[in-house]
């Protein structure tokens, strides 16, 4: 990888913002009496657990109260409200249509509300504070310095996620993401380690925690590079002296076409639940009971969670992909499916693709996202590792291994795996 200046230069770059990155979740706010907010991380109340949720996304960055504590998950958030509006609203959908400067407009907008979400989740990180004795002087001046400090890191964070994307490697909120995952798995190991050798942990049942992650990440692997190819055929049209077209190829659907959306939308959807009812549960009976009915490792809270990325699933897959446009694509490009009329039948034919596979995309995103909850309730884990994080850091490290291994095969280098290309490189040619 290091033997192509441009792609070496790309990949330090990009380890350098992610240093910085690093560093700025060390500098931490004033006002907050760390030693308390640890001591209540281990308790189990709604705000701790809700915390713990979101702190393997920014490196612990949350529960100690750093400058990056919100993170890049603003500029994520106000990514996905933009998305979906560019589908449901006439004037997003035309910006998104327009080219670069629409581009430009909504990235734009984008940051104006990761702005205003960075304010929002800062008041309220700020009040739950608050209402548990955790700030050292409560009041005005306290909310505004943590509010303005919060969403001043979190500005930083999205600036240094845009120049990975400008002069790095892979996507820059991907990678930020990527990053603050990854570097707690070094305090996980550490963990365990701890309790196996004070004997709070099995030796064995250590091993099967590892062997149980393995696992769970293979089949990540297997199922976000499946994909069910649909053959099109292109007929063939005699201009002049030249025949153009005749060709054959395919359309790939992949079983997960919804990535992790539907999961964050659950999540989004719960949290906000739990979250916002916990910051005054030690006030108000109502808001007690229902932070205690709905546990992270509840029934009720996984069934429903199981539900809602089913259902979100269904409605981010019918917003993104259109059978219709799709159909009237192929038939204006003079292609058809084999076996299939142009036209309407093959739009009900690709609708009736996409709904099979859904069901299947659907079903394995809401085990994936359960399975840490079952398996946290059967074994006593030192740590907590989402399912979600595992489809991010996965799925983050595949497709920046496929952008650098297109670096290498443009210079000719059979690829950065001893044992040759990617299976999902096979077709480049030589």
């Amino acid at each position: 990888m290091f033997r192509i200046p441009e792609l070496r230069k790309k990949l330090l770059f990009t380890l350098g913002v992610l240093v910085v990155f690093r560093l700025g979740q060390y500098i931490p706010v004033i006002g907050v009496n760390v030693n308390k907010l640890q001591e209540f991380m281990h308790q189990s109340t709604a705000l701790s657990g809700l915390l713990s949720y979101l702190d393997v996304f920014s490196a612990g960055a949350l529960s100690q109260c750093t400058l990056f504590a919100l993170g890049i998950g603003p500029y994520i958030t106000a990514s996905i409200m933009m998305q979906i509006l560019g589908f449901t609203i006439p004037e997003f959908e035309r910006l998104l249509k327009e080219g670069e400067y629409g581009r430009k407009l909504i990235n734009q907008y984008t940051k104006y509300l990761a702005l205003g979400l960075s304010v929002v989740w800062g008041t309220m990180y700020a009040l739950g504070l608050e209402s548990y004795g955790l700030v050292v002087e409560p009041g005005w001046m306290f909310r505004f310095m943590f509010i303005l400090s919060l969403s001043a890191g979190s500005m930083v964070v999205m600036w240094l996620g845009d120049q990975i994307s400008l002069f790095g490697i892979g996507s820059g909120g991907s990678m930020i993401i990527f990053a603050g995952i990854v570097a707690r798995f070094p305090d996980y190991v550490i963990r365990t380690i701890h309790a196996v050798q004070i004997g709070k942990l099995d030796t064995i049942v250590a091993i099967l925690i590892l062997l149980i992650f393995m696992a769970i990440t293979s089949c990540i692997i297997f199922l976000e590079k499946g994909e069910r190819k649909i053959p099109v055929q292109y007929a063939r049209r005699v201009v002049g002296n030249r025949v153009y077209g005749g060709q054959s190829t395919y359309i790939p659907f992949k079983i997960n076409n919804a990535s992790v959306m539907p999961v964050i939308f659950a999540s989004t959807v719960l949290n906000a639940f739990i979250g916002v009812p916990g910051l005054f549960a030690n006030k108000y009976k109502f808001c007690s009971m229902i932070v205690q009915k709905f546990s992270y490792s509840g029934f009720l809270f996984n069934a429903i969670q199981f539900a809602l990325i089913v259902f979100f699933y269904y409605i981010y897959t019918a917003l993104v992909f259109n059978p219709d446009e799709l159909a009237d694509n192929i038939k204006k490009s003079g292609g058809f499916i084999p076996n299939v009329r142009p036209g309407k039948s093959t739009a009900e034919f690709f609708n009736d693709i996409l709904t099979k596979l859904g069901l299947v995309g659907a079903i394995y995103l809401a085990i994936l996202a359960i399975l840490p909850n079952a398996l946290s309730a059967l074994i006593t884990m030192p740590f907590y590792l989402g399912g979600t994080a595992l489809l991010i850091v996965v799925g983050v490290a595949l497709e920046t291994s496929t952008q650098i291994e297109s670096y290498l095969i443009e210079r000719n280098y059979e690829g950065f795996l001893t044992s040759g290309r990617l299976k999902y490189s096979r077709g480049t040619p030589r």
